[in-house]
C-alpha cells in the first residue's frame, strides 16, 4: 500500500498529464505542507506516516472551509467556488468518514470505559476519541457528540 506522499506525488504527475490546473495546484500545494509538516516533525529526510499526513490534509481543508465562509460573507461567490474545488481535490485524501451510528457509538464507549461523567472530563475522552478514530471524524463532529453526553 502506498503512503499518502506518495499518492500526492503520483497526482501531480496525473494532474500535470491531464493539464488539470486546479488539482495540479490544490496537491502541489499539499505536497509543499506534507514536507513543510515533516521537516519540523522528522527533520529534512523524514517522511510524514499517514497518520500525521491525514492531519496535515485536514488543516487544508480546514483553510479552505474559513475562506469559503469568508467570500461567502463578502458575496464573492466565484471565489468561493474555486476553494470549493480545492477541497474537492484534498477530500479524496482522508479516510471514509465515520458514519453518525459509528461516531455515537463510539463516544459512548469511550466515556463508559473512562468512567467520564462531566465536562471537565471532556480533554481525556476527545484525546482518546481522536486516537481511535484515526483520522475518520473531524474534532468538531466529536467534541458536540461528547458534549451532549457530559453535563
Amino acid at each position: 500500500m502506498s503512503t499518502i506522499s506518495q499518492q500526492v506525488v503520483e497526482d501531480i504527475k496525473t494532474a500535470m498529464k491531464a493539464k488539470d490546473t486546479v488539482a495540479l495546484n490544490v496537491v502541489r500545494a499539499l505536497k509543499s505542507a506534507l514536507k513543510y509538516a515533516a521537516i519540523e516533525k522528522l527533520g529534512a529526510e523524514g517522511e510524514l506516516e499517514d497518520g500525521d499526513a491525514i492531519t496535515v490534509i485536514r488543516k487544508e481543508i480546514k483553510k479552505r472551509q474559513d475562506s469559503v465562509a469568508s467570500y461567502e460573507s463578502a458575496k464573492r461567490q466565484d471565489l468561493a467556488d474555486v476553494e470549493k474545488a480545492e477541497i474537492a481535490v484534498l477530500e479524496k485524501y482522508l479516510p471514509a468518514a465515520m458514519s453518525v451510528e459509528e461516531i455515537t457509538k463510539l463516544v459512548e464507549t469511550v466515556i463508559a470505559e473512562l468512567g467520564a461523567t462531566s465536562k471537565k472530563d471532556m480533554g481525556a475522552v476527545m484525546k482518546e476519541l481522536q486516537a481511535r478514530s484515526g483520522g475518520r471524524a473531524d474534532g468538531k463532529t466529536l467534541s458536540s457528540e461528547v458534549g451532549k453526553r457530559l453535563s
